[in-house]
């Protein structure tokens, strides 16, 4: 087997296994609101029913955003390393830090890097 056709090869299982991950991701997402809302309906009589379905949510949104970021670095650096690639690579991985930020924001009522017993100076909800 030549040099070339070992680099195609090994390329074509690295892209397998990035849109494997790509698919997991999904699935996690899926899965995750699907067991949200059952959770949900099943509870629907509890006062805080509707907080603990939007957290359950915002959680399954974090793990599979972690998951999709995983496929697109697995995707981008090992398969087309060049600078326009890794440029769309951090704007996807901006993109999507930004929305984790905000979803943990939603979640937990803080941002990401304050301590979980610290107060928000606010005196609020932030």
């Amino acid at each position: 087997m030549t040099l070339e056709g070992l680099e195609a090869n090994v390329g074509h299982w690295i892209r397998l296994v990035g849109v494997a991950i790509d698919v997991f991701g999904v699935v996690v997402i899926v899965i995750g609101i699907l067991w949200a809302t059952s959770g949900y309906l099943a509870a629907l009589r509890s006062p805080d029913s509707t907080d603990t379905y939007r957290q359950r949510i915002g959680r399954t949104l974090l793990l599979g955003l972690e998951v999709l970021v995983a496929a697109d670095i697995v995707k981008t650096v090992a398969l087309e390393p060049t600078f326009t690639s890794l440029g769309v690579l951090a704007g996807l991985v901006l993109v999507r830090t930004f929305l984790s930020w905000t979803l943990q924001l939603e979640i937990e009522g803080r941002w990401p890097w304050r301590a979980r017993d610290e107060t928000p100076r606010t005196g609020g909800h932030f």
